[in-house]
């Protein structure tokens, strides 16, 4: 299946490219020769290759979980410019209209 000229105008009106007219010409090529390559792959026996879900061994590394002292609320209220005794207090920067 070739890609034509129409069909490269009609790519880049979707994706909402303006396309100068060399650059038509030159994606119709490239877009051609791409699918002449995916055509050479197709014919590899994939016969007895398993479908993959992912590209690489996907393994979960994570660390075991470990319970550690944090960081008192006094200690991390002191130094805000306004807090309550819980919360720190930060300029409204959302309004609704």
């Amino acid at each position: 299946m070739a890609v034509s000229r129409e069909d490269v105008i009609y790519i880049a009106k979707l994706a909402k490219l303006e396309l100068k007219e060399n650059e038509i010409d030159d994606y119709t090529i490239q877009m051609n020769r791409i699918l002449v390559y995916m055509d050479k792959l197709n014919e590899l026996d994939t016969e007895k290759v398993e479908p993959l879900s992912h590209p690489v061994p996907a393994v979960n590394i994570f660390r075991e979980d470990t319970v550690k002292g944090s960081v008192s609320r006094e200690d991390a209220l002191k130094n805000a410019p306004e807090s309550t005794e819980e919360f720190f207090i930060v300029p409204k920067i959302i309004t609704v209209e």
